[in-house]
């Protein structure tokens, strides 16, 4: 489960630090496409090695990961603009903390609701 959280946070990184440093994207809008591009490689991820999910129905599956995901996102989002608008927090910093905050939910949301038989 470690390289694959760990593949998704790099993923993530790439593309935000790209569209906002190379391209200028506004860094809130360049997180969120980076966050959506890491969902979707996570979930393949998570489906195939970390819960060997067997389920035929993979566009509900999606659909389930993809709710967790935006939660996730707004978790994010907002863990994101505390620590750097309001406590003045480095960007990138505050991304890696958002990251590891949101996390458990994540992970938890899946077990249970996305690759569990909730």
């Amino acid at each position: 489960m470690c390289c694959r959280g760990l593949a998704g946070m790099v993923i993530d990184f790439i593309i935000t630090w790209f569209l906002k440093e190379k391209i200028d994207i506004e860094k809130f809008v360049a997180n969120t496409i980076g966050f959506i591009i890491a969902v979707c490689n996570n979930y393949i991820l998570n489906r195939i090695w970390t819960f060997n999910s067997k389920n035929p129905n993979v566009i509900e599956q999606f659909y389930h990961f993809a709710t967790v995901s935006i939660i996730g996102l707004l978790l994010n989002t907002v863990f994101l603009y505390i620590l750097h608008e309001k406590f003045n927090m480095k960007f990138y910093s505050s991304k890696f903390l958002a990251i590891l905050m949101t996390f458990g939910w994540n992970f938890l949301a899946n077990l249970l609701y996305t690759f569990g038989n909730v």
